[in-house]
């Protein structure tokens, strides 16, 4: 049945480009036509050989030749926990009979992030045609596109962008003349950040309440209605076609031997270029903040940043030499996450910046396991003792306590570990900031005196 496409014209406004676009050295793969005038149509998008790696898919390889030059592409997922794309889809059994399914995790709340958000505007039909290329691979028929109840705009994008690919029979039984049926769904999120986590977005794919799953077993085994389910993020599907295109190792080539390819990366906070930028994973954090996103205000200094989103560990800006290299940034204590670069400047109170990310987590904890219900709330209430200038060292040791109790696989999901890590990681690189405020009532920067800590 063919999906309702709501009446607005033109079709879509073209998105404003933020950040990459164009066919630049070394040569972008999601980016490469951005700025292309209509480039969400169909026709458009055909124009600059789109669909013309699904149709090589299904005619010419086998669905194990495409799953190998995925493996050979290095490939590693974007949606957070890094892991090798090839290896997952491994996990997927082939002699299991019954539906399948691919579902696409487009919930996108993580704070800091925009990336998939700044693809689908641009390039729908790229997300629709890896997401067939992935169906093709792991034996599915039906794909489900799991958006955030948010993007309003991306999802009449999408709407339209699946209607087109029905009427031009590249979604119906017959792709291509090809006897294998694929059709995309698309399922509207109810605004949980919860729904990022890949069992929890399930559960309310299903229709009930969003909570993470006990694993084993896992969703590549048992997911979307006790079927095998691959799951994979906007950014990682998106990439298939250019990987079937050029072949895997030329994919590999652009990046690091460990993480191959490019990324997106979202740049925002004290910076005066704010926006998504795709670059070979392998470039330094300095190059991304200094140089793409140009660098803090004028008279100001980077101080911190986070460099894969809200729930990736802070660096302190001597660490801004720092690869993008996923191994490279789990060797220095964080990670590439989402792809979200939050930037702080030197006017920024670190204390109050973790107490923010506290009480989002804690606003966001479904509640299910007691370490991120009782701890995150716990730790929101001694935040707001110490910027209250009613502070002591035992919020200190409480805080200390509350991160460790948060991390190391305490939790079903991983929300628990994220708001430890906010603890963990300020409290490491910035201590005298929360000695400073908890002993002595006082804030380095000054934030909170011209702001007033009740904002925090």
């Amino acid at each position: 049945m063919a999906t309702e496409v709501p009446a607005f014209s033109p079709h879509v406004p073209s998105t404003e480009l933020r950040g990459s676009g164009g066919l630049t050295p070394p040569g972008p793969v999601l980016t490469r036509f951005f700025g292309t005038p209509g480039l969400y149509t169909l026709a458009v998008y055909r124009d600059h050989g789109g669909y013309r790696s699904l149709e090589r898919a299904l005619k010419e390889m086998t669905p194990q030749e495409v799953h190998a030059q995925v493996k050979a592409s290095g490939l590693r997922g974007r949606g957070g926990a890094g892991f090798p794309t090839g290896t997952k889809w491994g996990f997927v059994p082939a002699d299991v009979p019954g539906p399948r399914y691919v579902v696409v995790n487009f919930d996108e709340a993580e704070p800091g992030t925009t990336k998939d958000r700044y693809l689908v505007e641009n390039c729908p039909h790229q997300l629709l045609e890896g997401a067939c290329i992935a169906a093709y691979a792991v034996g599915a028929h039906q794909v489900w596109i799991y958006i955030r109840g948010e993007y309003d705009h991306p999802y009449r994008i999408l709407l339209e962008a699946i209607e087109e690919a029905r009427q031009q029979g590249i979604l119906g039984e017959r792709p291509f003349g090809v006897d294998y049926p694929l059709d995309i769904q698309l399922y509207r999120g109810h605004g949980a950040y919860i729904c990022g986590e890949e069992t929890g977005l399930l559960e309310s794919l299903e229709g009930k309440r969003p909570q993470p799953r006990s694993r084993p077993p896992f969703p590549a085994v048992k997911g979307a209605w006790g079927r095998p389910t691959l799951m994979n993020n906007v950014e990682t599907l998106s990439t298939l076609p250019w990987i079937v295109e050029h072949g895997g190792q030329a994919y590999h080539a652009l990046g690091t031997d460990r993480s191959g390819g490019t990324r997106m990366l979202s740049v925002s906070g004290d910076v005066r270029r704010p926006g998504v930028y795709e670059i070979p994973i392998g470039v330094t954090f300095r190059h991304v903040i200094m140089e793409l996103a140009g660098g803090p205000p004028p008279g100001r200094q980077v101080k911190v940043f986070w460099p894969g989103g809200s729930s990736a560990p802070v660096l302190p800006a001597s660490m801004l030499d720092v690869s993008t290299d996923l191994d490279e940034l789990a060797r220095v204590g964080s990670m590439g996450g989402s792809g979200g670069v939050i930037v702080a400047d030197d006017s920024r109170c670190v204390v109050k910046a973790a107490a923010r990310l506290l009480r989002f987590y804690a606003h966001e904890s479904c509640g299910k396991c007691t370490p991120c219900r009782v701890g995150t709330d716990w730790a929101v209430r001694t935040y707001r003792r110490i910027l209250d200038g009613e502070g002591s060292s035992a919020d200190l040791q409480i805080l200390d306590r509350i991160q460790a109790s948060l991390q190391n696989g305490r939790c079903l999901c991983g929300l628990g570990d994220s708001g430890g890590w906010v603890i963990m990681s300020t409290m490491r690189h910035f201590r005298p900031e929360y000695e400073a405020h908890a002993l002595r009532r006082q804030c380095v920067t000054g934030e909170c005196e011209r702001q007033g800590a009740a904002d925090a």
